[in-house]
């Protein structure tokens, strides 16, 4: 799947507005659908080839929707081994003061 930033609103009377901090909303929502789908059991890979812009006319999208990442999921092979990776403890990595 392709995941696209709206840069801007038409609104119903034609008007165009920005919108407030595109990549932030859309790498937010997106990092909610990764865990929603990790969750789910499925597994995904990113991927954000250079440059991207080709996705558009591949797909039809206007030019007011930018290409954010392409997502592959699918279901893991049953031999998938994933690595354990350790985190830091969370007192090292954040301060109460």
């Amino acid at each position: 799947m392709a995941i696209f930033q709206k840069s801007e609103v038409i609104r119903a009377d034609s008007t165009v507005s920005k919108t407030y901090y595109p990549k932030e909303s859309v790498g937010m929502a997106t990092g909610f659908l990764l865990s929603a789908l990790h969750f789910a059991g499925l597994a995904t890979l990113t991927h954000t080839p250079s440059p991207m812009k080709f996705l558009n006319g591949i797909l039809g999208r206007p030019a007011s929707k930018k290409p954010f990442l392409v997502l592959v999921v699918g279901f893991p092979a049953s031999d998938c081994r994933v690595p354990d990776i350790s985190r830091l403890p969370t007192e090292e990595m954040v301060k109460l003061h």
